[in-house]
């Protein structure tokens, strides 16, 4: 690939324009939000001049209502040679090409399986995609070059890719992002008008629920009625569960009641069937599980400290698996918990100690990851 146009300069648009970028690809940028498209330029993403011939891949990174009628343009203006896209919902475009007529040989749908909460270009990152899963719908007109540079935009960007079905991604992703972020919503939608007090008791549990409640409104509304059968589907077996668990609380707390044995059996059902389920959420692939330690360090709440922190753990040749961070409300110290592996503990230690981050060894958890 030596010429790509992306359409689209929001997160994973500019993501994807700067991945390309770094791996020599000469990158067009094109958005009906001008401030966007330049602001993606300035970030070194690619250039807003006209390509002067087809160039060989256009990534459409725009919202799935708008996809198939952007594609159907782009192809009847010739701007490429192959046609792929980005957005979380498959089946529609490609019913809305067939529909115009469009040419279906070099068009393949694609879904990279990254993202954050935050939106447009500011938030882009070159490694955004790397080691994440990177899903292509190759449909039956899908000609088979087409879908080969769709593998080779997945290679440049650093994801993995996944070969499906349109309609079962669709399924999917209802299932593992969709409803999961209108859950979300509806959590943090009970925070609205709640007592201040009531959310300053609040910890870790509710931020990671409530996280991807900050998307876009705009965007997630069109994403959700382009999938809507599919996420109704989960949401009404969320809410057979959730009658039976409302049932259960609801239940007569009397021991000597004949329904009380049932209640708390399916309250506790289904505490169960979800540690099971999250069991199956992959982590950061290894080749084998490994426990980690976390190891709680109190940082004061000055400017720089956190990155002077993970700047000398680096220093030191020390792998960060994952880190959770606590702010103190009303306290000049946060919290950061390290998770690394058990082996780093002795250097780890020394490196703190002498800095003047001494860990609560007392609060030491070892958690598999």
């Amino acid at each position: 690939m030596r010429t790509a146009l992306v359409v689209g300069t929001g997160l994973i648009g500019t993501s994807v324009a700067l991945a390309l970028s770094r791996g020599g690809v000469t990158v067009y940028l094109d958005d009906i939000d001008t401030t966007s498209a330049r602001t993606a330029e300035a970030l070194g993403a690619g250039s807003l001049e006209t390509p002067q011939e087809p160039v060989d891949l256009a990534v459409l990174a725009i919202p799935p209502a708008h996809t198939g009628t952007v594609l159907a343009h782009c192809q009847e203006r010739g701007v490429a040679k192959v046609y792929t896209d980005v957005a979380s919902v498959k089946v529609r475009p490609q019913e809305e090409l067939d529909a115009s007529g469009g040419d279906a040989a070099s068009y393949v749908g694609g879904h990279p399986l990254a993202g954050s909460e935050r939106g447009g270009p500011l938030a882009a990152r070159a490694d955004l995609f790397e080691g994440r899963p990177w899903v292509l719908t190759p449909s039956a007109g899908t000609r088979r070059s087409t879908l080969n540079q769709g593998l080779e935009l997945v290679s440049l960007c650093g994801g993995v890719p996944m070969i499906m079905d349109g309609a079962a991604h669709d399924r999917a992703v209802a299932l593992t992002s969709h409803a999961p972020h209108l859950i979300s919503s509806l959590m943090a939608a009970r925070l609205e008008e709640a007592e201040s007090e009531h959310i300053r008791v609040s910890g870790q549990g509710l931020r990671d629920v409530t996280r991807i409640a900050a998307g876009e409104p705009a965007l997630w509304a069109d994403i959700l009625e382009a999938n809507a059968d599919a996420v109704a589907d989960v949401l009404e077996s969320y809410a057979e569960d959730l009658g039976r668990v409302i049932a259960a609380l609801r239940a007569p707390r009397d021991a000597a009641d004949p329904a009380r044995p049932r209640a708390s059996g399916d309250l506790d059902e289904t505490l169960r069937r979800g540690n099971r389920g999250r069991a199956r959420v992959p982590h950061k692939q290894r080749s084998q599980p490994t426990a980690h330690v976390a190891i709680p360090v109190a940082i004061p709440d000055q400017p720089g400290a956190l990155a002077r922190l993970f700047a000398k753990v680096s220093e030191a040749g020390i792998n960060i698996e994952d880190v959770r961070i606590e702010h103190s409300l009303n306290k000049p110290t946060g919290l950061v918990e390290l998770l690394v592996d058990p082996v780093f503990i002795p250097d780890i230690r020394l490196l703190l100690d002498a800095n003047g981050w001494t860990p609560q060894e007392e609060n030491l958890l070892v958690a598999d990851r």
